[in-house]
């Protein structure tokens, strides 16, 4: 299988020499009206650049139950396109939580942490709970390693929590670790990642705060890279209500 990740996620793969159909994956969290055609679009590239049909697939995780483009086209005297491709909604998962639990594939474990931090927006501490119990199942999965590493970083990274049940959550976490005689997420390594957490959140909202209101002023930026982790994760959840630059600008003035 050759995929190739859009441009809303972390980094792209490719096999070049022995192509026979790549797969296109672009990930998506929240509704966009121009989605249908971008999609399209990276497809159409992908074709012109290497010259075999791609296969397209949309991973939607935002949450309007509704919003599901499976397809782009269009109709002119001679001329006529409809492009369909796969869509995923993760929220179709809700009502299939034993499916997942009992599910060894990794991606389910992807699913359910996406799941229960939309489902915790309002319950910090019922997010704590969730977040070990997801992190603790890929120790009972009895996966290798670098695969606990690379999946604790996700749910670590969409299960923001404030900094006290934060701190609460690892001193739980490295007890557990320690009850197992494991060791895979080190303190320094840990300290290290809490940085990589803000600047990547920062450059997360600020791309999210540019797709939905424009260009923003090198002083609203400058303000913005100053919020602290519990900021910057209200901001995002705020900046789904923000229609113009003055909302984001009110936010900023009161927190």
């Amino acid at each position: 299988m050759y995929v190739i990740i859009g441009a809303d996620a972390p980094y792209s793969e490719f096999d070049y020499d022995t192509c026979v159909s790549p797969i296109h994956v672009e990930i998506q969290a929240q509704k966009e009206d121009a989605f249908s055609q971008r999609m399209f679009t990276y497809n159409f590239r992908i074709f012109d650049r290497f010259s075999v049909p791609a296969i397209s697939l949309a991973i939607l995780c935002d949450s309007n139950r509704d919003w599901r483009p499976s397809n782009y086209s269009y109709n002119y005297p001679n001329t006529r396109l409809n492009f369909e491709f796969g869509i995923v909604k993760l929220l179709d998962y809700e009502n299939n939580w034993q499916e997942l639990e009992n599910n060894s594939n990794p991606f389910a474990t992807v699913v359910m942490a996406h799941l229960k931090t939309q489902q915790t927006r309002s319950s910090p501490a019922e997010r704590k709970i969730w977040k070990f119990r997801l992190i603790r199942r890929l120790y009972d999965l009895g996966l290798q390693e670098q695969d606990i590493r690379n999946l604790y970083r996700f749910i670590d990274w969409v299960m923001i929590l404030p900094k006290a049940l934060e701190d609460q959550f690892w001193q739980e976490f490295k007890q557990f670790e320690q009850e197992r005689t494991m060791r895979y997420i080190t303190t320094g390594e840990r300290i290290g990642y809490e940085r990589g957490i803000v600047e990547g959140k920062q450059a997360l909202i600020l791309k999210l705060l540019k797709r939905r209101l424009g260009e923003l002023s090198p002083e609203i930026e400058q303000h913005i890279q100053s919020l602290s982790l519990n900021q910057l994760e209200a901001l995002g959840e705020a900046l789904l209500d923000f229609a113009t630059m003055t909302d984001l600008s009110d936010w900023l003035q009161t927190n």
